[in-house]
């Protein structure tokens, strides 16, 4: 039997209830959402299940979405399956206050890179992680680049012509 998404999200729905939500299908793939604080349980449940078997982390990072008061930090996991060859992604939202995300090093180890580089550009602190510390930059940069808390340009800058970029 084929592993399809509505398999996928009967499965999630069945174990979890209402903690799974805001499930879509961008491009075909499933996307949804639980609280920070069931991640590593639904992580485990994708992991261990005999079924789904998400048993490859494809990807982890972050996303700073700045206008979603109390929801301004997204940790965004891709799940593969490799026998069935299906992909998922996974979100958990988090307070920009306390950037507080459980450590999924444990299940996957190729999480520790990832979770490194995502405190790194993002200052989500993966609690529990055995070596969180700045991976790619120096470690006395006191704020994380990848926020989008800084203007993009200079904008009292007079030494360019905008009429050079298209604008």
């Amino acid at each position: 039997m084929n592993l399809t998404n509505d398999i996928i999200k009967a499965k999630l729905v069945e174990k979890f209830g209402d903690i799974v939500s805001n499930f879509e299908e961008p491009y075909g793939m499933l996307t949804f959402e639980a609280p920070k604080e069931q991640n590593l349980k639904v992580l485990q449940f994708l992991f261990d299940d005999a079924e789904l078997r998400f048993q490859f982390l494809t990807d982890l990072c972050a996303v700073h979405y700045p206008d979603q008061k109390g929801r301004e930090l997204a940790v965004v996991y891709h799940l593969h399956n490799l026998r069935d060859n299906v992909r998922i992604r996974f979100k958990v939202f988090t307070a920009i206050e306390t950037p507080d995300v459980f450590t999924a090093t444990q299940l996957y180890s190729t999480a520790n890179w990832m979770e490194r580089e995502t405190y790194d550009f993002f200052g989500v602190n993966f609690v529990g992680h055995p070596n969180l510390k700045r991976i790619l930059n120096v470690d006395e940069m006191d704020y994380f680049p990848l926020r989008k808390e800084y203007p993009l340009e200079d904008q009292t800058r007079i030494d360019k012509d905008d009429a050079m970029f298209g604008r």
